[in-house]
């Protein structure tokens, strides 16, 4: 009896650890995935910085090539351009958002809802 007892406090302790876990796994992995954040990956749009301003301004091929990256995850996409670092920038979120056209992806995610906007 004192054996089956200490299994089952054993068994609640590693039940216990799995949960805080997952837990931790779960709520560690924001719209960008696990180890960065919208701000983070923000920065990495510096070469956008007048094209997500102006929507005459030529998107630079360096500009596009990041924004492709993140428009696989287009949550992500939109929390970068929502970001209170793209916001500090200048980033206009209504131009940002035209990029990925500007930039003739054909697999955009067109209709997608970025907070009040929609990815044209």
């Amino acid at each position: 009896m004192e054996a089956a007892v200490k299994f089952l406090c054993i068994l609640g302790v590693l039940v216990v650890l799995g949960s805080v876990g997952l837990i931790e796994r779960v709520e560690g992995a924001g719209e960008c995935g696990r180890g960065t954040t919208p701000d983070n990956e923000a920065l990495k749009l510096a070469p956008c910085g007048s094209a997500a301003q102006d929507e005459n301004a030529s998107v630079p091929q360096s500009c596009c090539a990041q924004v492709k990256k993140l428009g696989k995850n287009p949550s992500c996409l939109c929390a970068v351009l929502l970001s209170d670092t793209a916001k500090s920038s200048g980033v206009n979120p209504q131009i940002a958002l035209t990029i990925p056209k500007r930039c003739n992806f054909v697999n955009r995610p067109v209709g997608y809802k970025c907070g009040p906007y929609t990815l044209p």
